[in-house]
């Protein structure tokens, strides 16, 4: 019989070093996610998909807006996840601004086909914010939410995230054809695919 899962002892806590390099590589694979999708024309679910929406519409980087919209849930971060989580919150979200302007020098994407981007950039996606949330840090917006719904009420975050996905890709519709809809919402599963399967309460032992 095996041992419970809230009956696990807990595991050595994170260095320093360990959550900084998990920052890095939880902020390079959502910039990725996020080429992909752009390149495609595609927007996704959570704060990612608004800040592709806006993209669109404004000359900025996706990854640029990312953090400006994230901006007012850093008071709500610091307020229920506490001051630690929204640093490393902070922290992530100016890496993500930096490796996407980098990224616009550094890297094209072109012909890459709608149904590859969508399950290749929301599965990339996905495991960024699960290597983020391992360490307990988030990317904002919506992730606040469904990880403080997780901590509180026990609200599978994965699960959460797929409610607020349809809202947010229900206002894409004036922006993106039906075609582009519909792979957008398959990039949205598959984020939240990731989250349902492994980012679950007891699941992991380190901290």
């Amino acid at each position: 019989m095996q041992p419970r899962a809230d009956s696990l002892p807990l595991g050595r806590p994170h260095s320093v070093a360990e959550d900084a390099y998990a920052l890095v590589i939880g902020c390079v694979l959502l910039v990725l996610g996020l080429i992909f999708l752009k390149a495609a024309g595609l927007v996704t679910g959570g704060v990612a998909g608004i800040a592709l929406l806006l993209s669109y519409l404004v000359p900025l980087p996706a990854g640029v807006l990312f953090t400006l919209i994230n901006i007012p849930f850093f008071v709500f971060a610091h307020k229920v996840m506490g001051g630690r989580f929204a640093v490393k919150s902070m922290l992530v979200n100016l890496g993500i601004a930096s490796f996407s302007a980098l990224s616009r020098v550094s890297i094209s994407v072109v012909g890459v086909h709608p149904a590859f981007a969508a399950l290749v950039g929301g599965t990339v996606i996905g495991l960024g914010i699960l290597v983020l949330a391992r360490h307990q840090a988030g990317v904002g917006g919506t992730g606040v939410i469904t990880l403080w719904l997780q901590r509180t009420r026990g609200w599978n975050a994965g699960r959460t995230q797929i409610v607020l996905d349809v809202l947010i890709l229900a206002a894409a519709i004036p922006v993106v054809s039906g075609r582009q809809l519909a792979w957008s919402a398959l990039s949205a599963v598959a984020i939240s695919l990731i989250l349902i399967a492994w980012h679950r309460p007891g699941r992991y032992i380190g901290h």
